[in-house]
């Protein structure tokens, strides 16, 4: 998956709720609807798209299916961010110089 991917699948304010859960701990759909007030069927084609983003794994136990985070889930995100990051830091690194520069003069 790609960041993009990602970064839609973040975007849903509920989907967010449901990786803050799972966060916690490896989760049943039932479990997940006691903290956030979705239906079964919504934390459900919530969840498709947080597997479809690579964000979440399920397993199998018995009946049950638990959901829990995805190890690498978040890699091509955070690449993402750290490719940005140098540049960040020099346009902070420019304006701070101009600024003092400007200051002095």
């Amino acid at each position: 998956m790609t960041y993009a991917y990602v970064l839609e699948a973040l975007s849903d304010p509920t989907r967010r709720a449901i990786i803050e859960k799972i966060a916690q701990g490896p989760s049943t759909v039932g479990e997940i609807t006691k903290v956030i007030p979705i239906s079964q069927p919504a934390v459900s084609q919530h969840l498709r798209v947080l597997r479809d983003a690579g964000l979440v794994e399920v397993e199998r136990d018995g009946t049950k299916r638990i959901h829990s985070l995805a190890p690498n889930g978040l890699i091509e995100l955070h690449a993402y961010f750290d490719s940005m990051w140098g540049g960040v830091l020099q346009a902070f690194k420019q304006a701070a110089d101009d600024q003092s520069k400007g200051d002095s003069q």
